[in-house]
């Protein structure tokens, strides 16, 4: 919620509310800037309670979803790149990636009009060629996939929390375990008011991810939290197959419009490999989702793999929720709230967003310092609902 508020002398350049992967990116591209930083997060650095874990998020540039993400994209990486070198954790892994369905789905047709119109290299693949470059999948004939080579996967806990420690390290102030209860927005600044305080800032960032309905409830936006679950399988007759230097990442898309998606295996727990079905969970609230996986669950998990990849539907090692905030239009909610120029909106969201928190980061700093970027984002216009 948001209301006219009588501001002291304020105290920070910039506040943040929610230190998720865009928050934490902001909170970076702001100190790295020199400005006075203030990230506020509800619960423990790189938590398992919201949109940014699971071990692995795939990058990629033939974007299906719209060529306007292209742009974004190509950033990103450089991005990923610079927090990499910054912070001297490996975050970025390229795998190569497949985008697989009939010629006319929306996931391998969209995918090759972004390609086509960026001019990104890509392969054109038929179900024969499938299997033999890639051994654990098992398209049947009249299904093909587009292949890029710099598709691959980012680790969200570990790039949120080099994003937060470079940021502390450039003297951003950052709070945990402190959920941000409201804020107020007039034109002397804004106001965040948490469980613990009151803070004062210029600017404002709102990055509540799962959260976003409950403190972006004046935007009026069609907001809806959705529970989803990952899996980890221990693949028949081990992971070799599956390993990064020859499996790639890929989104599979059935017969019947559904989307499931996977990566090659990672060391470290719980092990196994990582698949999960895309956007297939129920509307939920971030605070009392039911975080049990059950045998339901899993069972159709396996029954879009027993055919497609059928060595990967082995022992059920592990699995785990995390949640979408999802739109209409499956774009993201991004930009100057249309009633308070001095604070950013920012749910780059519908599940396919951890990817750009590389850029959201550049993005919602130029927003919250400049009130303006040169990135490409009407697409994600916050007023766009109404």
């Amino acid at each position: 919620m948001c209301y006219n508020a009588r501001h002291m002398t304020p105290a920070y350049d910039v506040i943040i509310i929610g230190l998720g992967g865009m928050g934490s990116a902001a909170a970076y591209h702001a100190a790295r800037r020199g400005r006075r930083v203030l990230g506020i997060e509800r619960h423990t650095i790189a938590h398992t309670l919201g949109s940014s874990h699971g071990r692995s998020r795939i990058i990629r540039q033939a974007y299906f979803e719209d060529p306007a993400y292209v742009p974004l994209l190509l950033r990103a990486y450089d991005l990923w790149r610079q927090i990499e070198r910054d912070s001297g954790v490996h975050l970025l892994t390229i795998t190569g990636g497949l985008m697989i369905g009939s010629p006319e789905s929306h996931t391998v047709a969209g995918a090759l009009r972004s390609a086509q119109e960026h001019g990104l290299e890509y392969e054109l693949l038929d179900a024969a060629t499938i299997r033999r470059r890639f051994p654990p999948l098992r398209p049947v004939e009249g299904t093909v996939a587009l292949y890029e080579h710099q598709a691959g996967f980012v680790r969200p806990e570990a790039s949120v929390a080099a994003h937060l420690r470079r940021a502390a390290a450039l003297g951003a102030h950052l709070r945990f375990e402190e959920p941000a209860l409201a804020w107020e927005a007039d034109a002397g600044g804004v106001t965040v008011t948490t469980t613990r305080n009151r803070y004062t800032a210029e600017r404002l960032i709102v990055a509540p991810g799962p959260w976003a309905p409950r403190l972006l409830a004046d935007l009026g936006a069609p907001l809806v939290v959705e529970r989803q679950t990952l899996h980890w399988f221990a693949p028949k007759g081990g992971v070799e197959p599956f390993l990064p230097d020859r499996f790639p990442i890929y989104i599979w898309e059935a017969e019947d419009g559904t989307q499931f998606y996977g990566f090659p295996h990672q060391e470290g727990p719980p092990g196994g490999v990582k698949v999960a079905l895309f956007r297939a969970g129920e509307p939920c609230d971030p605070d009392t989702v039911d975080r049990a996986v059950h045998p339901a669950e899993i069972a159709a998990m396996r029954s879009a793999i027993a055919h497609r990849i059928p060595t990967l539907n082995g022992k059920h090692l592990a699995s785990a929720v995390c949640m979408y905030t999802t739109t209409p239009d499956q774009h993201f909610v991004v930009g100057l709230h249309p009633q308070h120029p001095n604070v950013v909106i920012a749910s780059p969201c519908s599940g396919h967003g951890f990817k750009f928190a590389s850029v959201m980061g550049e993005i919602l700093t130029d927003l919250a310092l400049d009130g303006a970027t040169r990135h490409p984002i009407r697409l994600f216009d916050p007023q766009r609902f109404r």
